[in-house]
């Protein structure tokens, strides 16, 4: 799919959302699955979740930071899944994956611990044969998206599509998100991107409990 000619930058992630349901709107008929990366992409999948009128759930993830160095991010994983590396960044760095094994551990406890947050006691949906489309606010070096579309297919069991939406997104990011799901379906593709939050007038962190008072507004 072509990137929309939308406006940026966006007013909010309501309103990226919004458009975003716009272009996702022909597979209201395919009864998809939407799966949200907290906690952004959970303000941006509500209105996709309503306008397909379909189910909301999240897909928890975590970025794995390098040792020392944990606003770097090495690689990132996703409930369900395994981790998954940057693989140029680790050699240029000089570490193998079991060096930042400590570093994944500690994410997996924090992934289990906001799963719990989010779900409570409610089981994961299901997801093998489904549609699924990955929801986030907006793509930089697809870490994220890719730990999260690996965890789907593992839970589709080969039956059933993935589709990745964002409102916005870095270009080389969208060419190598390609490999990774069925669909990629992106508003923007802007010149000079730096940031997610670059492309929003209003990027306020969202909390846990913002991102449940969205779940539970819908089914």
């Amino acid at each position: 799919m072509k990137p929309m000619r939308v406006r940026l930058p966006f007013a909010d992630r309501a309103q990226a959302g919004a458009l975003l349901a716009h272009a996702l709107y022909g597979m209201r008929r395919r009864d998809p699955v939407v799966l949200a990366l907290p906690r952004g992409g959970v303000a941006v999948a509500a209105p996709v979740s309503d306008m397909l009128d379909a189910p909301l759930d999240v897909l928890v993830t975590r970025k794995i930071g390098c040792p020392g160095q944990p606003e770097l991010g090495v690689g990132a994983i996703a409930e369900g899944g395994e981790p998954v590396f940057h693989q140029d960044l680790l050699e240029k760095l000089g570490l193998e994956p079991e060096d930042v094994a400590p570093v994944v551990d500690r994410e997996r406890l924090e992934l289990a611990r906001r799963v719990k947050v989010y779900r409570g006691d409610r089981p994961a949906p299901e997801l093998r044969g489904k549609d699924v489309i990955v929801v986030d606010d907006g793509m930089a070096t697809g870490g994220t998206a890719t730990a999260a579309l690996r965890a789907v297919r593992v839970r589709q069991e080969g039956r059933g599509t993935s589709t990745l939406a964002v409102p916005v997104a870095a270009g080389d990011t969208v060419e190598r998100m390609r490999k990774e799901a069925d669909n990629v379906v992106v508003l923007a593709v802007p010149w000079g991107f730096r940031a997610v939050g670059q492309w929003y007038e209003s990027f306020d962190q969202l909390t846990d409990d913002d991102v449940l008072d969205l779940l539970r507004e819908r089914p």
